[in-house]
């Protein structure tokens, strides 16, 4: 039987309750009832009773919703998590600590928490998100997952080496750079003391680097203890590179303070590998001094390749930014003139007939202050007496300092035909990608800190989980770019640019992004954090309806424009 509408010429369809019957080996049908005055609602119940569904009572207690959890996002991340094959990377399949640490690695994306936490939001009767059921993981207990991070610190050398297979070939650009985090406690031996990036003042820290292919894709990271400098941990990743990578030439791309000459004659050289770093203003300055270069070469260009005695067989190519000598020239007299204006009443005070300011030490307290306030105590000569107190302007050191105004210097051992002079300072340039990375691993995304485990090898595994959600976001960031303030038309921003040494400009079509706040088929512009929260309103709900009592079912939202296009882009589906 089935339900047929039968137009009329006059009036509106007939609808009849019709079946079908075979007669003399032909098709033929019959009309069984008319159900034309039958209410629209009674109609289409009707048609599902034909269907072999279930008609629910027009009652609220009918149907009801058991559970709501966050899907969307647990969707997007997982989904891209398997596409990319980062599942098959931790280890095999039914091994569960390897459905832990992937969960982990998702919820960094999803809501960093502690480990605690994180087991609570993955136990069914306590969860945050779907997480926990689309992975099967049942109750899960901070226990597991302190065990989880022990088997991943097995396992990371594995991990790292088949990302490098990926990511990294013989000749490439490898990105290397260093950061610090601060540490709860002091119990852990790798916290020490050190250089804090991160203005938390009398905490312990650890210092870690970062490893990245050339377009900023994460490939390994190792900590160290918080007093390690930056140059010390540079012999550990050419070995890596070189022996457990099985990588017989890259060209490594290390900051001015990472890549020092003797890094260079003890580590890089002998390992076979290129570089790419730059020189120190001593040094630049040592170049001008020395004739290696004028100052009159940059009057009509913004580039220059040099050689010197000082720094054999290699290239120096030697870069002055206008723009930011005039901002630097700006911002030193603004700082100059604030020093003189908070130093003045100083002067003033000892100065003065009634209760004047004496003292060396006193006045000495009150100066320091200002100065440090500024950070321009190299720019003044100070004379400070017990009864007196007189400042002026170095002049000398201060047009010294003026004349390095908006220049550096690219040094690299790669031949001009292999690297010509634009490309190296565009590859020098390319080092934003892994401080990129560090700020999204510490604070923007995934949020590394703070730190609450003690014994080392979870202290290394922490950082490399978070490093793994980062390469996760990293593919994601790449596919979800057309709905993130991400510039999607590179080619486009970099006709828009005079010069390599110039400052970067967004394509027109990235401008238009931002100012509207809208994509071109005009769904909402996010960041990658906004776009999360909106894929998070996507809830998978858990349904149960009173003519089948005890057997609940469960059904997802139906998706936004939003995150349909969002799923489109990653190509995974809302429902796993």
């Amino acid at each position: 039987m089935y339900i047929e509408s039968v137009p009329n010429r006059d009036s509106p369809p007939a609808i009849l309750l019709r079946e079908s019957y075979r007669e003399g080996g032909k098709v033929r049908k019959r009309t069984l009832l008319n159900l034309s005055d039958w209410p629209t609602e009674r109609i289409a119940g009707f048609k599902m009773l034909l269907k072999g569904g279930t008609v629910l009572p027009p009652d609220r207690e009918a149907i009801s919703i058991v559970r709501s959890l966050p899907h969307g996002h647990v969707a997007a991340a997982l989904g891209t998590a398997r596409k990319i094959g980062l599942d098959r990377l931790l280890g095999p399949a039914g091994n569960r600590c390897r459905d832990l640490i992937l969960a982990l690695i998702v919820s960094r994306i999803l809501d960093p928490s502690s480990k605690l936490a994180a087991a609570r939001a993955l136990s069914p009767d306590t969860a945050a998100s779907s997480l926990g059921a689309e992975l099967g993981l049942g109750p899960v207990d901070e226990a597991e997952l302190y065990s989880a991070l022990d088997w991943l610190a097995v396992r990371q050398a594995a991990i790292e080496t088949a990302l490098a297979r990926r990511h990294l070939a013989g000749g490439t650009l490898v990105l290397y750079d260093v950061t610090s985090s601060y540490m709860e406690g002091r119990c852990c031996p790798l916290a020490q003391f050190g250089y804090n990036r991160d203005g938390k003042k009398g905490k312990l820290q650890i210092v870690y680097g970062l490893l990245c292919a050339a377009d900023g894709c994460p490939v390994a990271v190792e900590v160290f203890e918080g007093s390690t400098g930056d140059p010390a941990t540079l012999g550990n990743q050419v070995a890596k590179l070189k022996r457990r990578f099985g990588l017989d030439h890259v060209v490594l791309v290390g900051d001015r303070g990472m890549i020092t000459q003797a890094r260079i004659t003890e580590d890089i050289k002998p390992a076979g590998f290129d570089w790419i770093t730059a020189l120190r203003a001593p040094a630049i300055r040592g170049l001008l001094e020395g004739g290696a270069f004028q100052m009159s070469l940059f009057d009509d260009r913004d580039m220059a390749a040099i050689t010197s005695p000082d720094f054999p067989g290699e290239r120096l190519i030697v870069c002055r930014n206008h723009a930011l000598a005039a901002e630097r020239a700006r911002k030193r007299e603004d700082l100059l003139k604030a020093t003189e204006r908070h130093l003045a009443p100083i002067a003033a005070a000892v100065r003065r007939k009634r209760e004047p300011l004496r003292g060396k030490a006193e006045i000495g307290l009150a100066v320091g202050a200002v100065i440090d306030r500024h950070k321009m105590a190299k720019h003044f000569e100070l004379q400070i007496t017990d009864t007196s107190f007189a400042f002026t302007r170095k002049t000398a050191e201060i047009a010294a300092e003026a004349a390095l105004d908006g220049l550096y210097a690219v040094r690299t051992s790669l031949p001009a035909a292999a690297l010509d002079d634009a490309a190296t300072v565009k590859a020098y340039k390319s080092l934003s990608q892994v401080e990129r990375a560090i700020r999204s691993i510490k604070t923007v995304d995934l949020h590394v800190r703070p730190v609450y485990h003690w014994l080392p090898e979870r202290v290394r595994a922490h950082v490399f989980l978070c490093m793994l959600g980062y390469y996760l976001e990293w593919h994601m960031r790449q596919r979800l770019a057309p709905m993130l303030y991400d510039d999607t038309d590179k080619e486009a921003a970099e006709a828009l640019r005079p010069s390599v040494v110039a400052k970067a400009q967004r394509s027109p079509a990235a401008v238009t992004k931002q100012t509207t706040g809208l994509t071109p088929d005009g769904l909402p512009v996010h960041s990658f954090h906004t776009l999360i929260a909106d894929l998070a309103t996507l809830t998978r709900n858990t349904v149960e309806i009173a003519a089948a009592p005890g057997m609940p079912f469960a059904i997802t939202t139906r998706p936004t424009p939003t995150q349909k296009k969002a799923f489109d882009l990653l190509a995974v589906a809302c429902t796993q």
